[in-house]
């Protein structure tokens, strides 16, 4: 099965908004309320009347996490090559261009350092517009690098994952990548930092079977759909019927598998408060001195 294939297993309804797109109307796909874009927008892309989050971009997301102007990003110079000379329906190299033209990146991960109220944090963000978030060799390249520098300069790492798995036009290359970023976290871990994971809308595959549950915290948005496989497939192999909803965060939280659901207006609240208690505070002190 292709990954694209793979992904219509989850896929739900794409329901981010256009920031020029504010005098317009949307329908919520939860229940149903037509709601003018401006105030979804203003609402940090939450439905005012059922709280149903709306998919969002990367820049949206570092917008609404980082202090205003304090995200730097690092590691743009990495882009992918084709080791494989792989060809689908089309050849990787055409995919990876196409994708570049859609969102100005060459890679599903956007890693960088920013303020988070005042505090230095090593960030990631996933973006699932390229390539559905794909887990390649760059991406886990950055997320290492990005925990290097968590460890070298004594902060907190956040990863905000929202992926359909590995890259599969990558195929064991990608898949490394799940043992390189997990080997890198221990490092991370044996310093006595806190890597907190956040988990959107959807997280499956590769990301969420290696890093994205290896968080020392785990988070996730709510209705958040989380899993490995896609329910079709899952049902297939096991022959038999899955409890309703039993990939969604409300689910994985009533089982013990996250730590908290968490809107997205508070998280940026709640990442500040856990890395305040979680980091030493002889280094939030420096850091903020």
């Amino acid at each position: 099965m292709g990954f694209s294939d793979f992904l219509k297993n989850f896929k739900r309804e794409d329901s981010r908004l256009k920031k020029d797109n504010t005098t317009h109307w949307t329908k919520c796909p939860s229940c149903g309320a037509l709601i003018y874009n401006k105030e979804i927008i203003e609402n940090s892309h939450v439905c005012s009347k059922c709280s149903y989050h709306f998919r969002i971009s990367a820049l949206d997301r570092l917008e609404l996490l980082c202090d205003t102007d304090s995200f730097v990003e690092y590691d743009m110079e990495l882009e992918p090559n084709d080791p494989l000379a792989f060809v689908d329906k089309k050849s990787y190299t055409k995919r990876i261009e196409e994708n570049f033209l859609k969102t100005k990146r060459r890679s599903a991960v956007i890693s960088g350092e920013a303020l988070i109220y005042g505090i230095e944090v090593q960030l990631i963000v996933f973006d699932f517009l390229f390539m559905g978030g794909s887990l390649g060799s760059v991406e886990g390249e950055r997320i290492v690098r990005a925990i290097n520098r968590a460890t070298t300069k004594k902060q907190a790492l956040v990863i905000v994952s929202t992926s359909g798995g590995a890259r599969m036009q990558e195929s064991t290359y990608s898949l490394m990548q799940m043992a390189k970023t997990s080997a890198a976290l221990n490092k991370l871990a044996e310093s006595k930092l806190p890597y907190i994971s956040v988990l959107a809308d959807p997280t499956f595959g590769g990301v969420s079977a290696s890093f994205a549950f290896l968080g020392d915290i785990i988070i996730a948005e709510p209705g958040a759909m989380i899993g490995f496989a896609g329910a079709r497939v899952i049902k297939q192999t096991i022959g038999a019927d899955l409890p309703e909803g039993f990939q969604t965060a409300e689910f994985l939280l009533e089982h013990g598998l996250i730590d908290m659901i968490v809107s997205r207006k508070d998280l940026k609240q709640t990442l500040s408060d856990l890395i305040r208690m979680l980091v030493p505070h002889e280094n939030i002190y420096l850091l903020n001195s």
